[in-house]
């Protein structure tokens, strides 16, 4: 598996981590400070350079790959670049009233700005440069969500201390449904991929999660459990069928889309003894360099032969992870389930324990059971699932980038001159290459389609 399949691009610069590929794949931008750069993502060469007024803070892609948004929250400026138009500008300033969130709706042709405090939600048309205000969006973790094919929005309010939910028609921005949500403290919303049912959550001192139709009936409500820390994590499964609720108690729960009734729930204990499980573990090995077999330009342009090297060993059953206790004192806990991702098939779903955190799990939905176990040598920083296929990438923030399929597992090394430590990653719509992101820099790396032999 993975046979010299992967190949690396050079490094290029990057600020906060704001490196977006289009919507159509073919470019690739990046902010450094206070300038955009656009490059063809086949050739890397810059195709638009634009200078905002400050250092960008967020930038996004239209839905059409047209256009893209810079958001300089401290100043409480927007600025719109084209690129059919690179003479063509557009700057939005929220003023005094400040400005803590900036996001394109489905059209690619209106910004939503969620001003300070939360005081409104300011809709600006591109088109015909007029604005629509929406009051009382609620801060929350996740407080609104777009249906897949754009048609609706869905938006969590706070008023009179109760919680509500708007569903506006993304066209005209005009009001569908408003209801009451029933919540005591609503933490977030999410569409279901079909678009047919909303997810609503309430905040982790309640495990209570609600559904929704898109014209404000409760389907149906859930809860797990009570007087205890509830709900950290929810992820919709591609198709629909299945939503996995991560909690507090370190347990994933499987709800099923017929019945919102709970099908399993997947367990994250310290001792696998699962004998269909395999435990992968990384392992550290120094490589031992002879003088003979070094030149001097070696020396100078490979220091990827200095770097420790590692490779994943299949540890016996029973297998302990390693689990650091929580300050249960501390406001959030470091327990329980914080990130769920579904393969693009719906075959696997990926989760990471917070008192685990050098350990990946991934369960396979066709059987309901823990198919592997990825116990790193540093904690699990970022992992995503390659949108075409089901391979899983993840980093640590070492020099690595790892790489899980159904056929095993593989550590590779990023060779590139310096110490690119990888903080986070993502893969491109085709998922035929990975965008590496060090602290400063990013970097391409190209993996076969088919790579497995």
């Amino acid at each position: 598996m993975y046979q010299n399949s992967m190949n690396f691009s050079e490094v290029f610069k990057q600020s906060n981590q704001l490196c977006k590929v289009s919507p159509d794949g073919k470019y690739l931008a990046t902010c450094v400070q206070y300038r955009l750069v656009v490059r063809d993502f086949n050739t890397l060469q810059i195709v638009h350079l634009y200078t905002c007024l400050d250092q960008v803070m967020h930038m996004e892609w239209s839905s059409d790959s047209l256009f893209i948004l810079c958001a300089m929250y401290k100043r409480g400026l927007v600025q719109v670049w084209s690129l059919e138009q690179p003479d063509w500008h557009c700057k939005i300033d929220e003023g005094s009233i400040g400005l803590v969130s900036s996001r394109w709706s489905p059209d690619g042709r209106h910004i939503l700005n969620t001003t300070e405090f939360n005081l409104r939600v300011t809709v600006w048309s591109l088109c015909t440069k007029s604005v629509s205000y929406i009051k009382y969006p609620k801060a929350c973790q996740k407080g609104v969500d777009f249906t897949t094919d754009g048609r609706y929005m869905a938006l969590a309010e706070r008023r009179e201390c109760k919680d509500y939910i708007s569903v506006f028609v993304c066209d005209d921005w005009h009001l569908l449904r408003h209801f009451e949500s029933e919540t005591q403290d609503l933490a977030g919303l999410e569409w279901s991929p079909n678009g047919c049912v909303l997810a609503v959550w309430d905040n982790c001192l309640e495990y209570k999660i609600l559904f929704y139709s898109l014209d404000g009936r409760l389907l149906s409500s859930y809860s797990a459990y009570e007087w205890s820390l509830g709900i950290k994590s929810v992820a919709w499964s591609p198709s629909s069928q299945f939503l996995a609720v991560g909690s507090y108690d370190e347990k994933v729960r499987i709800l099923n889309h017929i019945t919102w009734k709970k099908i399993t729930e997947f367990e994250h204990p310290a001792t696998i003894i699962n004998t269909k499980a395999v435990v992968f573990k990384e392992v550290e090995k120094r490589p031992v360099v002879g003088s003979e077999d070094l030149s001097i330009h070696q020396l100078t342009m490979n220091n990827s032969l200095f770097s420790t090297q590692s490779k994943y060993e299949i540890t016996q059953l029973p297998a302990q992870v390693p689990v650091i206790k929580p300050d249960p004192d501390r406001a959030n806990p470091k327990i329980g389930i914080s990130t769920l991702a579904f393969s693009a098939d719906n075959r696997y779903l990926a989760t990471k324990n917070d008192n685990m955190p050098q350990s990946l799990w991934v369960w396979d939905m066709q059987r309901l059971s823990l198919l592997a176990v990825l116990e790193q040598t540093a904690p699990v920083r970022c992992f995503v699932w390659d949108p075409r296929r089901p391979r899983l990438a993840l980093c640590t923030g070492n020099t690595k980038v790892y790489l899980w399929s159904p056929a095993g597992c593989v550590s590779v090394n990023v060779p590139v001159e310096g110490s690119f430590q990888v903080q986070s990653l993502f893969w491109h719509c085709s998922g035929s290459t990975l965008i590496l992101l060090s602290k400063e820099h990013i970097c391409l790396c190209y993996v076969d389609a088919e790579e497995e032999k």
